[in-house]
């Protein structure tokens, strides 16, 4: 009897123990499974985006380029789409270039500020902010991102390149724009890279808060001009 209660006891301890590190080793992965996922969703617009109508997303070989330079061809993360906007060009240009006024149609832009004076150019730098949701392991907050102006040819593309940085993340970007004239409106393609070790931790579901982020600004800027332009 005695030597049943002992190991009985033993036994008891021991599966105690088990249970315990094994608890402390899925409450560590579902907190780094948190701090990594919240600040990529404010990167995708709060994660819950659909594609935009005649939204037609690809993954050309070629990339998109502006004057001559294009994304980073060594990222893993990358995602290239477009849409036609049924809208004059100059209606478009001026939503897009006129980073200030991107809180008035986008919500998922809280502030922007210009770090210079005059349109938007070679050079131009300025600095913005995307809302980052609560969930169980962090309270709301936002990510500060910082873009210059690389490349730019007025009507026709942009090109600009920055990190983002939140909570224990750094995200550097590199997004170009270009924008052709076609029958009806306007066919505004959009790609962008981003590389760091949160983003190339995971790279599929880096690739598709990417996506939604991406499908997400051209519906909002599809609405705004389109929105304009029947004013």
């Amino acid at each position: 009897m005695t030597g049943t209660r002992g190991t009985s006891t033993s036994t008891s301890t021991s599966t105690s123990t088990s249970t315990r590190a094994h608890a402390r080793t899925r409450t560590r992965t579902r907190t780094r499974a948190a701090l990594f996922t919240v600040p990529l969703v404010a990167i995708g617009v709060l994660g819950t985006a659909v594609a935009p109508a005649g939204a037609a997303p690809s993954h050309p070989a070629k990339s998109l380029t502006c004057r001559g330079k294009g994304v980073d061809p060594d990222a893993a993360v990358r995602h290239r789409t477009e849409t036609v906007i049924h809208a004059p060009l100059h209606t478009i240009w001026k939503l897009q270039s006129d980073v200030e006024s991107w809180p008035a149609w986008q919500d998922g832009v809280q502030t922007v500020e210009r770090l210079d004076d005059g349109p938007l150019r070679r050079g131009a730098a300025f600095r913005w902010t995307a809302p980052v949701p609560p969930n169980p392991a962090t309270p709301a907050t936002s990510l500060d991102i910082t873009s210059t102006v690389r490349q730019l040819r007025y009507g026709s593309c942009i090109r600009w390149t920055g990190p983002a940085v939140g909570e224990g993340l750094r995200i550097d970007g590199v997004h170009v724009w270009n924008f052709t004239r076609v029958r009806g409106g306007v066919r505004v393609s959009t790609e962008e890279t981003h590389t760091g070790e949160q983003v190339d931790a995971n790279v599929p579901f880096a690739t598709e808060v990417l996506r939604r982020g991406l499908e997400t600004w051209l519906g909002d800027l599809k609405a705004a001009a389109e929105a304009c332009h029947h004013d």
